[in-house]
């Protein structure tokens, strides 16, 4: 007697509506990054608005950014997957793992996009949107296809996406583009570079498996080290520059002053002894840094004035 067919296994299906598919997805997003982006946009409302923003404009461009944010990612996903495979730190990420194939990555990136681009057009003002469009495609196209792959020098100017999150704040609250604004840009564009050639130096070898020019892969990283120190000096003295506008008052200048010293001195200390934990070390506080700046900056508005 013959035997019945075999049924095909109904896992696929159900994994398609499982909490590690959304699980996946939400990693194509990179939480931790679309937080602390959001902070700093946090930051350039509360500068605006100099109090406490509305807080449904807050939460519309809370939504935007984190839409527009975790989009760039996903769309960094697929752009890197080449990548990511050969790096023993990214090669078990959702597409290279195989759980999300490279076109859903990419659909989901630029519906993320879409939507953000009209959350931000329609209810907060079209000059946000057309920068957070902006810097997406910055960051995926100029940055990830192109400088990240081509020179040593990718990160310093590929900073410019992720400083835009403030200057959308400011926008947001004023519908336009100020000098406090541009303050704002140049902290995070000069913050950049520190903080990911700190992780660059703990992913060294990935790095050079995967081709990829960072600093320590194509030169010594005693000149890495020497390039974090001399952009930390140049950060702090600018947070500090800032606090001596009439944008900011002493709450801002007292938190900036302290959170930088700090920031000097891990950059010190892994000069005059590079290893692996006090690279790591700054690179965690690197993040703390630029989250606690700005929550100060917030602090700061609400109460100088």
């Amino acid at each position: 007697m013959p035997e019945p067919p075999v049924l095909a296994s109904p896992a696929p299906l159900r994994r398609k509506f499982s909490v590690g598919v959304l699980r996946d997805y939400l990693a194509l997003t990179k939480p931790p990054i679309v937080v602390l982006l959001l902070v700093t946009a946090a930051g350039g409302m509360f500068l605006a608005a100099q109090a406490v923003p509305s807080l449904l404009l807050m939460c519309l461009v809370g939504l935007g950014g984190a839409l527009a944010s975790g989009g760039a990612n996903a769309l960094n996903h697929f752009l890197d997957r080449d990548i990511d495979e050969r790096m023993g730190r990214t090669r078990r990420r959702p597409v290279p793992g195989g759980r999300i194939a490279p076109w859903q990555a990419l659909t989901f990136g630029v519906v993320l996009n879409v939507v953000a681009f009209a959350v931000l057009y329609l209810w907060v003002h079209w000059l946000a949107a057309a920068l957070t469009l902006a810097a997406t495609l910055f960051y995926a196209l100029v940055y990830t296809q192109w400088l990240k792959r081509s020179t040593p020098h990718n990160i310093i100017i590929g900073g410019a996406a992720g400083a835009i999150p403030p200057v959308v704040g400011w926008v947001a609250v004023t519908g336009g583009l100020h000098l406090p604004a541009l303050y704002l840009f140049t902290i995070v564009f000069f913050w950049t570079p520190p903080h990911f050639w700190a992780l660059s130096l703990l992913l060294q070898e990935d790095y050079r498996e995967a081709g990829v020019p960072m600093l320590p892969v194509v030169t010594s990283r005693r000149d890495t080290v020497l390039h974090i120190l001399l952009y930390s000096l140049a950060l702090v003295a600018l947070t500090l520059m800032f606090g001596f506008t009439r944008a900011v008052g002493w709450v801002y200048l007292g938190g900036a002053a302290v959170l930088g010293l700090v920031f000097i001195a891990l950059a010190w200390c892994l000069w005059r002894q590079d290893t692996r934990p006090r690279a790591r070390t700054l690179y965690l506080y690197s993040l703390l840094y630029l989250a606690l700046l700005f929550a100060v900056l917030m602090v700061d508005s609400v109460f100088h004035y």
